[in-house]
């Protein structure tokens, strides 16, 4: 069906001309719901029910930025729930979805959304790669910066720190369980080590409940009262990919899509990267 006649099939079904409103009216109204469709933004007109959303903390400093507009453009509102892309947390994704709780878009890491998957609680096919995510590290604002530059100077500080927090999410996995076996000090350096549910790491790093905190640095830089050192020595970098996917509960599967688009757009690389994560778009 080409533009033209879709504009007569609104005019003449949708846009009848009543009194104040002449055809020539109700004809270019049609179009501009016609040119809106072409351009992946349905009118505001047109967009009706609240689309919900679980993400991960890895990107939440970025979708916290882009959600604004996005929701100025497609005329809907969007409710946030936050959690741990993994773990039996009350308020990690899993543990939201098992509860049912409303849900169109989930973002998390990609190896916890294919479980998803994999579990009937998101869409198959419907995965979207947004962001490669990297580990760093922080401590206290004004605190001393150890030395994690290379992998022996990080066998070094971990040793040294007193105390030290990490996540119960993807990187806090990959500390516990690789890691520091990689490095050969499990065993000096977990007994020392903590394990945070429902907070982020930089938050229990400020207040002085730990000395060194390790996370995604986009979970990282946006906290107050730490100073960011940097992250994990490229040989022992772990590179975090989240991804988006649509909930199979979910009742509004096409705005998820349109959601998800915005977020992947190359429209949006510039915004993420300043919240310290690679845009895929950008690849």
């Amino acid at each position: 069906m080409t533009r033209h006649d879709l504009q007569e099939t609104y005019a003449v079904k949708a846009f009848v001309p009543r009194s104040a409103l002449t055809r020539r009216a109700a004809l270019a109204l049609a179009a501009s719901f016609v040119l809106a469709g072409c351009a992946g933004t349905p009118p505001t007109a047109t967009a009706t029910g609240d689309i919900h959303v679980m993400t991960s903390g890895g990107f939440t400093a970025a979708y916290n930025e882009l959600r604004p507009g996005f929701e100025r453009s497609s005329g809907r509102s969007v409710k946030t729930a936050y959690g741990a892309s993994m773990g039996n947390a009350s308020d990690s994704i899993p543990s939201r979805l098992g509860r049912n709780e409303p849900a169109d878009v989930v973002i998390l890491a990609r190896p916890a959304l294919d479980a998803l998957v994999a579990q009937g609680k998101v869409v198959a096919g419907s995965q979207v790669d947004l962001v490669r995510s990297s580990i760093g590290f922080a401590v206290r604002k004004g605190a001393p910066k150890p030395d994690i530059g290379t992998v022996d100077a990080l066998k070094r500080t971990l040793l040294a720190a007193p105390s030290i927090a990490y996540s119960a999410s993807a990187s806090g996995t990959y500390y516990e369980t690789e890691l520091l076996k990689k490095l050969g000090i499990e065993d000096q350096v977990k007994p020392k080590s903590k394990r945070i549910l429902s907070e982020r790491v930089g938050t229990v790093v400020a207040r002085g409940d730990a000395a060194l905190g390790l996370q995604q640095v986009s979970e990282l830089l946006p906290i107050e009262g730490i100073d960011y050192i940097g992250p994990l020595p490229a040989e022992v970098q772990r590179v975090t990919v989240f991804s988006a996917g649509i909930a199979t509960a979910s009742k509004q599967p096409e705005a998820a899509r349109q959601l998800i688009r915005y977020l992947n757009a190359p429209a949006a690389a510039p915004t993420i990267a300043k919240t310290g994560l690679e845009p895929m778009s950008a690849r």
